[in-house]
């Protein structure tokens, strides 16, 4: 609008400039072209009215789009969501678990955690999962496949069993966090740690050990614990759980 009206300034400035140039010489009608000056200036005015009118227009139609978009998402959040399947997988339940975990408070991240991909064979990720979770650990998942919420839920409830549910997390801030590049990666800290509070910070992560490869939990904790290094007395602790669970 500023540059429209600049525009019609300069119209109007070289109207009136005709005009007084039209004054110096012989045989112009000076008062035609002083009439001319005022016609062009009284449609510029109209035409700087009409814009005017119908960038208001524009605004309201925009605002009644925005709302109606805004009232469309809100439905679809609250009826359309996958549910995944029956039996094994609540979605809900596992979306309302990664969202806890997006807003981890400080100090709740957790100390043994294994990361992984739906790109593992499904028999080797399935042993993953019920043994992490029998050792009080967490299995992170960067997010979802082809940013389909419902292709995770229905590849993951082939391999996981509900109680197991609590266990499993999704949040690329850890993967971040740890530069993890390769899955399955194993990691015991020595203490509790913030995870910063956006999706595009770095956390500071404490002192830490750590396994890469296709070995199973019972194996990365050991190796952790015999060590005796910053995550031994996690991994003691988690191996402690994996050996009770298996007596029961």
């Amino acid at each position: 609008m500023r540059l429209l009206a600049m525009g019609i300034a300069t119209l109007l400035g070289t109207a009136g400039m005709s005009a007084i140039l039209a004054q110096t010489v012989d045989g112009l009608d000076v008062q035609a072209v002083k009439k001319r000056a005022a016609d062009i200036a009284a449609e510029a005015q109209a035409f700087v009215d009409q814009v005017k009118d119908r960038g208001d227009e524009f605004r309201e139609e925009a605002t009644v789009v925005r709302k109606g978009g805004m009232e469309n998402m809100q439905r679809v959040a609250a009826t359309d969501l996958p549910k995944g399947p029956d039996g094994k997988i609540d979605f809900d339940e596992l979306v309302q678990g990664a969202a806890n975990n997006a807003n981890t408070p400080g100090g709740d991240a957790p100390q043994f955690m294994v990361f992984a991909s739906l790109s593992m064979p499904p028999a080797s990720l399935k042993q993953l999962i019920a043994d992490t979770a029998r050792a009080g650990g967490v299995v992170i998942f960067r997010g979802f496949p082809n940013n389909s919420a419902k292709e995770f839920v229905n590849r993951l409830g082939q391999v996981v069993q509900k109680d197991d549910m609590p266990n499993i997390g999704i949040d690329p801030r850890l993967f971040r966090a740890f530069n993890v590049q390769a899955v399955p990666t194993y990691v015991a800290v020595s203490s509790t740690f913030d995870l910063c509070a956006g999706f595009r910070c770095e956390t500071k992560v404490p002192p830490h050990d750590r396994l890469e490869g296709n070995v199973t939990v019972d194996y990365a904790l050991n190796t952790f614990a015999s060590a005796n290094g910053p995550g031994a007395r996690i991994a003691t602790v988690a191996l402690g759980n994996l050996a009770r669970s298996r007596q029961q």
